[in-house]
């Protein structure tokens, strides 16, 4: 659904996007993570053909962004960070002016307005005023504009900026909805934990590179390398790491917010011999857990020492 080849974009000397090659197949749920500047929106703009490349091909549902580019915008549902909206329309006139600028004409229209409503759950407020609703109202209103003309692909760009926790699941909730549909989804975000729970896919980018791309899983699979083991004891952790740095069991030790953590040595499957030795000293064992790696700990690891700042 979506490709691109060695897809560059430079001003001047300066690379906002560097040789970027990634596929997305139909149904994809993909997060594009990075911080702010990394290229995400560069990218966007140029998936939805509103930017022009320096070099480099990129396809959106088959079709060419050089050769095809109506094609593609009949195809895609593009949501930028920041979009204006018409503060003195009700919300169902606001759809309706949309779905009309799609070719949405008699009754259609306001079947497709109302369809979109129920989509992002904002029925509710079909005839309130679009300046009365809240932050995360109007993104999901501008989600319910860019879903009028039933695209295949969404390209949403950090569609959870400025929401409160509360907006912010509920989002996630409508993407993963979308995506039982059938969509293909691009969604970027410099919030790195509120995409890992939601996305089969993810992709890591920062200067314009991109770092790292796949499963979930096997992201934080390269990363996680031998099990980090945490142990709470009732006494002083220090005396419990004395204690657990004579195992054989144990690579690394070190003490670290009142707790005791544990790096197994190579070929240890698993922390109950150091347990069961702290239990013999005598030690009370109140908590043992493996430590988890999780997505915003992938990003730091894989982007360490990669890239430095031109």
């Amino acid at each position: 659904m979506i490709e691109t080849v060695d897809l560059t974009k430079k001003y001047g000397d300066f690379f906002a996007l560097e040789s970027l090659d990634l596929k997305l197949e139909q149904g994809d749920l993909f997060g594009f993570i990075g911080p702010n500047g990394a290229g995400k929106t560069t990218t966007i703009r140029i998936l939805s053909t509103l930017l022009a490349p320096t070099w480099g091909e990129a396809y959106v549902c088959g079709h060419s962004i050089y050769t095809h580019p109506r094609e593609i915008r009949r195809a895609i549902g593009y949501m930028p960070d920041i979009f204006g909206v018409y503060d003195d329309m009700r919300v169902i006139e606001y759809l309706e002016f949309f779905a009309a600028a799609y070719r949405i004409h008699g009754p259609e229209r306001r079947k497709v307005a109302e369809r979109s409503l129920e989509l992002v759950d904002l029925t509710v407020k079909r005839d309130e005023l679009v300046t009365s609703l809240s932050r995360g109202m109007t993104q999901r209103l501008g989600l319910a504009r860019v879903l009028l003309h039933d695209p295949q692909v969404l390209l949403l760009d950090e569609p959870a900026s400025g929401l409160d926790p509360r907006a912010r699941i509920e989002m996630r909730g409508l993407l993963k909805r979308l995506q039982g549909l059938g969509k293909t989804i691009l969604v970027s975000s410099h919030i790195l934990p509120e995409l890992a729970d939601i996305c089969n896919r993810v992709g890591i980018i920062e200067y314009g590179r991109l770092l790292a791309c796949g499963d979930v899983q096997d992201l934080l699979a390269q990363v996680r390398g031998r099990p980090v083991f945490r142990f709470a004891v009732a006494g002083p952790p220090e005396a419990a790491a004395r204690l657990l740095e004579k195992s054989p069991e144990a690579a690394a030790v070190a003490v670290r917010d009142g707790e005791v953590l544990v790096t197994l040595a190579e070929g240890v499957p698993d922390a109950s011999p150091l347990a069961a030795r702290l239990v013999a000293d005598g030690q009370k064992l109140i908590s043992m857990r493996e430590s988890e790696v999780n997505l915003e700990t992938a990003f730091l690891e894989l982007t360490k020492g990669k890239l430095g700042k031109s």
